[in-house]
C-alpha cells in the first residue's frame, strides 16, 4: 500500500512523496468501485483477466501550507480497472468513471458523440443542465489504447459528496475503435498532475484543493478483490483503521504522472532489471506491470512465461520466487500470487513496453 504526498512549500515550489504502509489503507470520503478487466498496458477498456487478491493502494496528496474544509467519500466497484459513479450538471446526470492516476483529464460521453462507443453508454446533455457553461476549447486525448476527441465545458461535478460547482471537463464527440465500446464505464477521471492535462484543463482534485472543497490536500484509493463492493476512493483524511505498520515516504521524481525513482528489481538477491536505478510510474489505470523488454525478458526467464499470451503453469505458482522491487531503499516483494493471473488458465502479469526505460507499476504491483 502507498500514499502519495504532494506539498506546497511556497506558492511556486512543489515537492512530493509517495508514502508506503503495510496492511490496509484509507481516507475520508469514499466511492464504491467495480473492477474492470484489462488486457494490456495503458488500456482503458479492453477485457482481460480478473484480479484475485486484495489490492491495497493509497494515493495521498497533502498540502503543508493550509488546512481545508471537507471530506468526500465515493463507493467504488471493480472490474480490474476500478470505476465508480459521479454526477455532472444540475440536475445531476450520472456517469461511471475510471479513477486513473495515469492521466489528468475528466471526460464523459456526450449527446454530440457520433461513435458507436457512445451508443451503449450514458451521454451528457448540456441542454438538461442549468449550470452548464460552454467554452470554445477542443480536447483530444490518446491513451495506451483508445482515444477521444471533443470539447471542454464547465459544470457542477459531484464526487463522493463533494460538489465542485465550476469544474472543467470534456464532452466526447468521437471515441474511435472498440476500446471504449466494450468498456463497462462511461468516462475517465484523471488524478495525475496538471502538467500532463490535455488542453490545459485543471484536474478535478487540483480544482477541489484550489476551491477549498477538501479538508486536506490528499486522496486515497483502496482496491478490493470483491467485484461489486469493498473498494473506495477517499478524499481528505487518513483512516488508520485501513492500514497497519508504519508509513514509508518516497520522493516523487516528476510532477507529471506519479513518478518515482526505483533502485533495482531482484530475484533471490540477484539484480535482474533496473540495475543502477530507473524511473517508474504508479498507474491505477494499468492492470499489468510493464517495463523495458530486456528487463521483462529476464523476469520471464525466472517465471517461465511463454508468449503470447505468456502462459504459466498454475501448479508452478507455489514454487515461483518473489520479485523484489526496491524503492528508496525499501524492499517491496511481489509474490507469484500477485504476478500470475489465474482466470482458469494462468498467465504472466508482466508486459513489455519500451518507453525510455520507464516502468509502469500497475495493479500487478499494487496488489
Amino acid at each position: 500500500m502507498f500514499y502519495i504526498y504532494k506539498g506546497t512549500l511556497t506558492r511556486d515550489c512543489f515537492y512530493g512523496f509517495i508514502v508506503w504502509a503495510t496492511g490496509l489503507g484509507g481516507l475520508g470520503g469514499y466511492f464504491r468501485l467495480r473492477e474492470k478487466k484489462l488486457l494490456a498496458v495503458g488500456e482503458k477498456g479492453v477485457p482481460c483477466a480478473l484480479c484475485k487478491l486484495v489490492l491495497l493502494f493509497l494515493l495521498l496528496i497533502f498540502s503543508v501550507c493550509r488546512i481545508l474544509r471537507h471530506v468526500g467519500v465515493n463507493q467504488l466497484e471493480k472490474y480490474v480497472d476500478y470505476y465508480g459513479t459521479i454526477s455532472i450538471g444540475t440536475p445531476a446526470q450520472d456517469f461511471t468513471v475510471v479513477f486513473d492516476t495515469g492521466s489528468s483529464n475528466l471526460w464523459a460521453p456526450s449527446v454530440y458523440c457520433s461513435s458507436a462507443a457512445c451508443t451503449n453508454h450514458n451521454k451528457f446533455n448540456p441542454s438538461d443542465s442549468i449550470t452548464y457553461e460552454a467554452t470554445s476549447q477542443s480536447l483530444s486525448i490518446q491513451y495506451g489504447t483508445g482515444s477521444m476527441t471533443g470539447i471542454l465545458a464547465y459544470d457542477t461535478v459531484q464526487v463522493g459528496g463533494i460538489a465542485d460547482t465550476k469544474q472543467i471537463f470534456g464532452l466526447s464527440e468521437t471515441e474511435p475503435g472498440s476500446t471504449f465500446y466494450y468498456a463497462p464505464f462511461d468516462g475517465i477521471l484523471g488524478l495525475a498532475f496538471p502538467s500532463i492535462a490535455s488542453s490545459g484543463a485543471t484536474p478535478i482534485f487540483d480544482n477541489m484543493i484550489k476551491e477549498g472543497l477538501v479538508s486536506q490536500d490528499l486522496f486515497s484509493v483502496y482496491l478490493s478483490s470483491d467485484e461489486q463492493s469493498g473498494s473506495v476512493v477517499m478524499f481528505s483524511v487518513i483512516d488508520s483503521s485501513y492500514y497497519s505498520g508504519s508509513l514509508k515516504w518516497i520522493p516523487l521524481s516528476a510532477e507529471t504522472y506519479w513518478e518515482i525513482t526505483m533502485d533495482s528489481i531482484t530475484i533471490d538477491g540477484e539484480t535482474i532489471a533496473c540495475s543502477g536505478g530507473c524511473q517508474a510510474i504508479i498507474d491505477t489505470g494499468t492492470s499489468l506491470l510493464a517495463g523495458p523488454s530486456t528487463g521483462i525478458s529476464n523476469i520471464d526467464s525466472y517465471t517461465g512465461g511463454t508468449c503470447c499470451p505468456k502462459h504459466i503453469s498454475c501448479s508452478a505458482m507455489s514454487s515461483l520466487p518473489n520479485i523484489v522491487f526496491t524503492i528508496n531503499g525499501i524492499e517491496f516483494p511481489v509474490p507469484a500470487s500477485a504476478y500470475i493471473i489465474d482466470s482458469g488458465s494462468c498467465t504472466s502479469g508482466f508486459e513489455s513496453i519500451d518507453v525510455g526505460g520507464l516502468w509502469i507499476l500497475g495493479d500487478v504491483f499494487i496488489r
